[in-house]
């Protein structure tokens, strides 16, 4: 709203948060601020929504037709286990849900399948886990898709990724389109989110993070936490504002929650207080 207000249009500012809520709680509470028609013409929303909007405009740069399909996580686990009993595979060794993660974590660290069969390392990972047939799957997995002119969940980011990398017009498109990024839950970022952030802000360096270390619990499905702990050396011009007033706690709760924090490596340290007095002891 502020940056609404100091005059930089709506379609020049991108805003990205994590769930479909938050997206629309933003707006509608930026709508009360500033107006709905402009609070409209944000692109903001998840990075899911925001990125495969973009994708449908640039689609052909990437092999697909604008009429693309999303497959979701059931759409992705049923063509696996189509492939997989179609290949005589045992479906337990080759569990369908198992299989998609595995490819799911692979393309947020931005692993192509051609990528995949020209690393040793995975293949050694894929024989000491029993799964040596899993680099064909993968590869006949993404061709299915190719054929079928659908992207599933994770293809939405490792295509924006390449279609970023390899299409320096398209690149310099959004960077001079999107002058201010704001990102929201920054410590839920994942490699690939991680590194479209850091491309579309190459032009303009004006990048605003919300994010806090000590709540980053998604290491497991992708997120890294060194993302938001290496901001200020990925941008050394930037300021840290840390927001260490707690509304919802006793100062008693706080200090037992710094103690215990404090003894975390690696960390953005911070001191959480409240207004709301000492209260009881724990």
């Amino acid at each position: 709203a502020y940056l609404l207000q100091s005059g930089l249009q709506p379609w020049n500012i991108l805003a990205l948060t994590f769930t479909n809520k938050a997206a629309k709680e933003m707006r509608q509470r930026i709508g009360k601020m500033v107006g709905e028609e402009t609070a409209s013409r944000l692109w903001m929303g998840t990075f899911h929504s925001i990125f495969s909007r973009i994708l449908r405009q640039e689609c052909e740069h990437i092999g697909f037709s604008k009429d693309f399909t999303i497959y979701d996580g059931t759409d992705s686990q049923n063509l696996l286990a189509t492939i997989i009993k179609e290949r005589k595979l045992d479906d337990k060794t080759y569990n369908a849900k198992k299989i998609h993660a595995r490819i799911s974590r692979l393309k947020n660290d931005l692993v192509t399948p051609q990528m995949y069969r020209d690393i040793p390392e995975f293949h050694e990972r894929d024989l000491a886990d029993h799964l040596y047939a899993f680099g064909d799957l993968y590869a006949a997995y993404a061709a299915r898709c190719k054929n079928a002119n659908a992207l599933d969940f994770d293809d939405i980011l490792l295509f924006t990724n390449i279609l970023l990398r390899d299409d320096p017009q398209v690149a310099f498109k959004y960077q001079n389109k999107f002058r201010f990024i704001l990102v929201d839950e920054y410590q839920d970022t994942n490699a690939s989110q991680y590194r479209i952030i850091r491309k579309l802000c190459q032009q303009h360096h004006k990048l605003c993070v919300v994010g806090d270390d000590a709540q980053s619990i998604y290491g497991f499905r992708g997120a890294d936490v060194r993302n938001i702990l290496s901001f200020t050396n990925d941008y050394p011009e930037s300021k840290v504002f840390r927001l260490e007033q707690n509304y919802r706690s006793t100062q008693s709760i706080l200090n037992a929650a710094n103690a215990v924090i404090a003894h975390n490596l690696g960390r953005k340290g911070k001191k959480l207080w409240t207004a709301n007095g000492q209260g009881d002891s724990i």
